[in-house]
């Protein structure tokens, strides 16, 4: 991986961006989202319970306590490059290697040692953002990001089960195929550009900071705990959404197919949704009012579900779906243009909120799956005011606008 400091122009930002969006989809999403449609086949074939399986789903969001922060600090101490195409490579074989289960104990070892490294690519994909782009480019290039990450869950929500799976014999290959694909990803990002920052950091001399100089940086940065308390509430309501829908929905005598379409549209609708939210984000002027607007469509959208019947349902989940990976995409833009952090910190910043927020999409899901003996609607009530309290954390933001605006990266 020797250093290659050419000065990169338009079509070369596009082929990064590209493989941004590509390896948000292919590496990071779909996978993931494999996953819950294909629990009925791995329960049936490894002889698990619902309750082996939701422990199973939580693995993964336990695994990220531990990488999500250690995954941008490395970033941005040895560069994205360097650690995207290590986290490929080590990402689709623990990927793949879920395939080779032969019981909850493989399997859960293997999704645990896979979600370490799945944490880690959001914030790298979006520090690559910082390092090449800038203003209202920087706001887009977060989308193609986010809108990676939407169309990745949809297209693994929709075909793993009910077209890969039957095709390539069972749920092993299907992630199989995933892991195949993710490691084959780690080649482009090994022989990418240093990027035009990191160029011009090494030519004023500057090195980058250390893991502790960045963390105890970042760590001083009010914002960036109140935005990670923000995406507990949110984030967490929608993490115990995803799990738990087709089965709230298999569990009201929809059928299968039904049931993950509905899962498939909740992404669709994201991916219309991205790049439409982080243009308006840019039109105000304000990244936060569009934060405030989708906490309020999330926290409503999850609510509504817990007192709707039949084709209201679809309003329901529209509504939630509508703007997730949008909230995501304003969110990452958000952090990185608070004072104090610029590219530079993005990886550490990114990766702290996102360790905060952990918390949330960790303990969403049992604690809402527990309440389900009340009434099968009852985790909704709950992941509704997650969404709303995460809302509310937005009140103490004390910058109400864009942020500190990175350096601007001249167009080669």
């Amino acid at each position: 991986m020797g250093e290659d400091t050419r000065v990169p122009g338009r079509t070369y930002r596009g082929y990064i961006l590209t493989l941004c969006g590509a390896t948000a989809a292919f590496a990071a999403a779909a996978p993931t989202m494999a996953m819950p449609v294909l629990f009925a086949e791995i329960a049936g074939d490894l002889g698990l319970t619902l309750i082996q399986i939701g422990a199973v789903w939580g693995t993964a969001s336990f695994a990220a306590l531990f990488t999500t922060l250690l995954g941008g600090m490395l970033g941005d101490r040895f560069g994205t490059r360097r650690t995207l195409a290590v986290i490929c490579l080590l990402l689709g074989l623990f990927g793949a290697s879920r395939g080779l289960s032969e019981g909850l104990g493989t399997l859960t070892l293997t999704v645990f040692l896979t979600g370490l490294m799945a944490a880690a690519v959001p914030m790298n994909l979006h520090k690559v953002c910082a390092t090449w782009f800038t203003g209202k480019s920087l706001a887009r290039a977060n989308a193609v990001v986010s809108g990676g990450m939407a169309f990745g869950f949809m297209l693994g929500s929709l075909i793993s089960a009910t077209v890969l799976s039957p095709w390539l014999g069972g749920w092993r290959g299907v992630l199989f195929l995933y892991g195949g694909i993710t490691v084959l990803l780690a080649i482009p990002w090994a022989l990418t550009w240093v990027s035009p920052l990191e160029t011009e950091q090494r030519a004023r001399g500057a090195a980058s900071p250390s893991l502790w100089q960045a963390l105890a940086h970042v760590a001083r940065v009010r914002d960036v705990w109140i935005l990670g308390i923000a995406l507990l509430g949110v984030g967490g309501a929608v993490q115990g959404l995803l799990g738990y829908l087709p089965l709230y929905l298999r569990d009201v005598r929809w059928a299968a197919s039904r049931a993950d379409s509905a899962l498939a549209g909740f992404h669709a609708i994201s991916l219309l949704a991205v790049f439409p939210l982080a243009a308006l984000s840019d039109r105000i002027g304000s990244r936060v009012k569009v934060l405030i607007g989708a906490s309020v469509l999330t926290a409503c959208g999850v609510g509504l579900l817990s007192i709707v019947d039949g084709a209201l349902i679809w309003i329901a989940v529209l509504m939630a779906g509508a703007v997730r990976d949008g909230y995501m995409s304003v969110y990452m833009s958000t952090v990185i243009e608070l004072d104090g952090v610029g590219g530079t910190y993005a990886g550490t910043a990114i990766g702290l909120a996102l360790t905060v927020s952990r918390i949330g999409t960790l303990a969403a899901p049992p604690l809402g799956n527990s309440l389900a003996s009340f009434g099968p609607r009852m985790p909704f009530v709950l992941w509704s005011a997650m969404a709303a309290f995460g809302l509310a954390a937005l009140a103490f933001l004390k910058g109400r606008g864009r942020g500190r605006q990175v350096t601007p990266i001249p167009e080669g």
